[in-house]
């Protein structure tokens, strides 16, 4: 299964693929590995002492967030079709909030309560699968 979301027939490779479903975009719109890789390393910097932890944080938030929309976009890079930019759009918000729902580094915001991050991750997570990433088809002449 390719990582790029399939909503009609003329976007799969061949004429009896699958187009993908709710639950299928929900898994495809989420940055899993990424998401796994920043828990791995807030554990580690919250382990360490005598560090600017919330600086560290912040700063690897956004390279984090840069890295989601490269490995989305190289994940879902195909011949002949335009970037996924929709969907990797949709994986890089769907990134801040899982870290939103997380805490850390949003912690440190005096707005910051851990409902709101659960509150969001919830409801961000039921209406992406809504959306399809219709991208503008390129026409082949030859």
């Amino acid at each position: 299964m390719g990582r790029r979301i399939i909503t009609s027939q003329l976007e799969a490779k061949t004429e009896g693929a699958k187009l993908d479903g709710y639950f299928d975009k929900l898994l495809k719109y989420i940055p899993t590995e990424i998401v796994g890789g920043w828990i791995a390393i807030t554990g580690l910097i919250k382990s360490a002492s005598n560090i600017p932890t919330n600086t560290i944080l912040w700063i690897l938030l956004a390279i984090f967030t840069g890295l989601t929309a490269l490995y989305i976009l190289k994940q879902t890079e195909e011949a002949n079709k335009p970037a996924a930019i929709k969907q990797t759009t949709i994986s890089s918000i769907a990134f801040i909030v899982w870290v939103f729902a997380i805490g850390e580094p949003f912690d440190s915001l005096s707005f910051y309560n851990p409902i709101y991050g659960s509150i969001l991750l919830i409801l961000y997570n039921l209406t992406i699968p809504l959306i399809n990433p219709i991208e503008v088809m390129q026409n082949k002449r030859g």
